[in-house]
């Protein structure tokens, strides 16, 4: 019997995974996660290969000097809400802050397209009990340079939302909605941004920016940009740069990824002293979030920075 003939029990298996995969596109929780399963699934892959490929068309769209603004603008802010959100405040709860700007910049971290702060969080809370270890998915040491830039979050392993790292961020229903549909922020934010560009062609075309280019600049180059400098950390902070403590992992600190990254390149410090909201242990390490959060602190929007140890200060400066 032809074994991928219709009457073939293997045929509606494939079927109902392929089906699967199109529905994690828009819920990241329609089907049950594969805890065994490395393999990359190509077709829930397929948005973040296309993005890659979007960024080609500048070719075609051209660019302006308000284009450009926006790109640089987004890439700022989304990183911020990454590292001083996603990073130090979801994974690692470094301070306080209202449940209002909690929200806020969840959605913000959201429109990163690197899955909801539930999935960012338990994942790297994951990465720093087993740095470096086979468990950990994206050591470079175990696994290579390109499994750890960008191959492990595209496993079916991978899809899940570990709820039980998070007892102190389960409880928020809209944490939890924002994870679940995480493909929505995004789509809002790429609509938003053609439709700025139309209306600028519109009423400003002196500007030269059109809906296209300001949707292929301000989303797709954007975004693509600020995924790789962000994965970086993963992937080459754990290779290239110095390691001032002696940690159980591979951690590195690199001046080059920091200023990439608002201050997370300083990697080694904060492997060593991960309660920390700065990672930017003495006064010449750049941590430009660390900067952002005192401002927040002195509008009041945050709170309880929790200070860098005076033995961790002392321990550094040898």
């Amino acid at each position: 019997m032809n074994p991928i003939a219709p009457s073939s029990p293997a045929t509606p298996t494939v079927r109902r995974g392929r089906f699967a995969s199109l529905r994690l596109w828009f819920d990241s929780q329609a089907v049950a996660a594969t805890a065994d399963d490395q393999r990359i699934d190509w077709i829930r892959a397929a948005p973040f290969l296309a993005m890659h490929l979007a960024c080609l068309c500048v070719i075609w769209v051209g660019v302006s000097p308000v284009a450009l603004v926006v790109a640089a603008s987004l890439y700022a802010v989304r990183m911020f809400a990454l590292t001083g959100f996603y990073h130090r405040y979801f994974s690692h709860r470094a301070f306080r802050t209202s449940r209002t700007v909690q929200f806020v910049f969840a959605i913000i971290g959201a429109a990163c397209v690197q899955r909801g702060p539930l999935w960012w969080a338990a994942h790297h809370r994951h990465h720093h009990i087993h740095a470096d270890t086979p468990q950990d998915p994206h050591s470079p040491r175990v696994h290579g340079f390109l499994w750890s830039h960008a191959g492990w979050f595209l496993t079916p392993a991978a899809f899940a939302t570990d709820l039980d790292r998070l007892p102190d961020l389960r409880g928020y229903p809209e944490l939890r909605w924002l994870d679940r549909y995480d493909l929505v922020v995004p789509v809002v934010l790429a609509i938003a941004l053609y439709v700025a560009g139309a209306l600028l062609a519109t009423y400003w075309p002196a500007l030269g920016t059109t809906g296209p280019q300001m949707l292929v600049w301000g989303f797709f180059v954007s975004t693509i940009v600020l995924f790789h400098a962000t994965v970086t950390i993963n992937s080459l902070a754990h290779q290239f740069g110095r390691q001032r403590f002696k940690t159980r992992d591979a951690s590195r600190n690199n001046v080059w990824l920091a200023l990439l990254t608002f201050g997370e390149g300083w990697h080694n410090n904060h492997h060593f002293y991960p309660g920390s909201a700065r990672q930017g242990f003495r006064w010449w390490e750049v941590d430009i979030t660390w900067y952002g959060l005192k401002a927040m602190q002195a509008l009041g929007l945050v709170w309880d920075l929790k200070p860098i140890p005076a033995w961790v200060h002392a321990k550094a400066g040898k």
